[in-house]
């Protein structure tokens, strides 16, 4: 294992197109990293500048203490697993994953070669399948077996392309799965690229939000959804993402275009003496007035018309459309197209307890916590409501959860080592 250093990293194109514009990442030994962002951010760029697949323009990138920028892919000890699975479609899955090892010419005996792919095998539970073909896998088997070709090599990074997309959701929930059990029990250095959001807040212990070639924030799954730096990284996080909504200040009230909230002393300080801003509320925020449970929390209640519902059994998604304030239509517009967005009707997204009665068509009276509300500056998009101390200590706690699965898995490897010896030295 090593950590991966990438200090002011650039890549230009001969045309001169920029992708990735002076990326700053530490990347620590053991660490779960996902880059992540809309199509056409650079995270894939920047993947394969680690890997060697891409030349550096400018900036340094260094493996463990060692800068690798001129050392070829084969030289910098990394295993990458690819979005098509790259298998040989005529070897077994057994040849498959042990095609890395028969590459170093002698370096590793027969017996050895079958130990490693046993024990890949086994971590990916492919042992019934070792003397099958890629073609009569699954999608997901055939994953499994792109990760074990990744494991024997015993590289000093896992490096991941966006590996889940070509499978169905189900295959793609039951893989995320897989994919941080392996991580965590062999507590190898991981790079993963995803543009998919719900795969970076349950696979990472930090994720990192890129932006048209530029980093925008990196911290815990926690810490990006709860304090996210910006609008872009406030918007992207989050399933269904935030509502953003215009917001005029007048006197001693927001005034949204579904409701008006008091200026308390945290949003007062936010505003400023800004008139006109955006707010962010997650849909989660919103409460149905008629079935909500009792609480002392001081709140807001409006009421708002119920364009379209949809029930899904855990949670009613209500869909209310408001039209935008004429300032800020083109930033809301703008913000959209960065997030892949398809500049539909302006419409908020609220979810509302399964048992809620609301329906299309309905006014539906709804309750809204003023301290669950993001305000964000119009030109800079910057989260006036971030609280630092706060997410300090989010990233702190990240931190030490990350250690103690650090710590858990290399006891997991002296235990299933010593197994290990053990066994060769009963067999001997």
């Amino acid at each position: 294992m090593a950590s991966i250093t990438l200090d002011n990293v650039v890549k230009t194109y001969p045309d001169g197109f920029t992708a990735v514009r002076g990326i700053d990442l530490d990347i620590a030994d053991g660490e779960f990293v996902i880059l992540v962002g809309p199509s056409g951010c650079g995270k894939s760029t920047l993947l394969r500048m680690i890997v060697g697949l891409e030349d550096i323009t400018d900036g340094e990138l260094r493996i463990g203490d060692e800068v690798v920028n001129d050392k070829a892919p084969r030289d910098r000890d990394l295993a990458m697993v690819f979005q098509n699975y790259a298998l040989y479609p005529h070897l077994s899955v057994y040849e498959n994953i042990a095609f890395p090892l028969r590459l170093t010419k002698g370096e590793h005996t027969d017996t050895e070669i079958d130990e490693q792919v046993r024990r890949a095998s086994s971590l990916l539970e492919l042992d019934e399948h070792l003397e099958r073909k890629p073609a009569n896998l699954s999608g997901g088997q055939r994953q499994r077996v792109a990760m074990g070709r990744a494991i024997v090599r015993d590289a000093q990074a896992f490096l991941f392309d966006e590996p889940l997309s070509n499978l169905d959701s189900k295959l793609r929930g039951q893989m995320r799965t897989e994919i941080a059990r392996l991580q965590r029990n062999l507590g190898t250095t991981t790079v993963y690229v995803t543009h998919d959001q719900t795969e970076a807040m349950t696979l990472g212990d930090r994720v990192a939000v890129l932006r048209r070639g530029e980093l925008q924030q990196v911290a815990s799954p926690r810490g990006l959804y709860e304090e996210p730096m910006n609008l872009f990284v406030a918007g992207f996080i989050g399933s269904p993402p935030m509502n953003f909504l215009p917001a005029t200040v007048e006197g001693d009230t927001l005034r949204l275009p579904l409701l008006e909230v008091p200026l308390d002393e945290r949003l007062r300080k936010a505003v400023g003496d800004r008139e006109v801003l955006i707010v962010g509320i997650r849909p989660d925020a919103f409460e149905d007035v008629d079935v909500m449970q009792p609480t002392e929390r001081e709140g807001v209640t409006f009421e708002a018309e119920v364009d379209v519902t949809e029930w899904l059994g855990e949670v009613l998604y209500a869909y209310i459309p408001f039209e935008a304030h004429a300032d800020l239509a083109d930033k809301l517009e703008e913000l959209d197209r960065d997030l892949d967005g398809e500049n539909l009707r302006p419409q908020v997204v609220v979810a509302l307890d399964s048992v809620s009665g609301v329906r299309a068509g309905d006014v539906a009276e709804l309750w809204l916590d003023p301290d669950s509300l993001y305000v964000f500056d119009p030109e800079s998009g910057e989260n006036l409501t971030r609280e630092s101390e706060r997410a300090e200590k989010l990233e702190a706690e990240a931190r030490d959860q990350r250690a103690r699965a650090l710590e858990r898995a290399k006891k997991r490897q002296q235990k299933a080592t010593a197994a290990d010896d053990g066994a060769r030295g009963s067999a001997a």
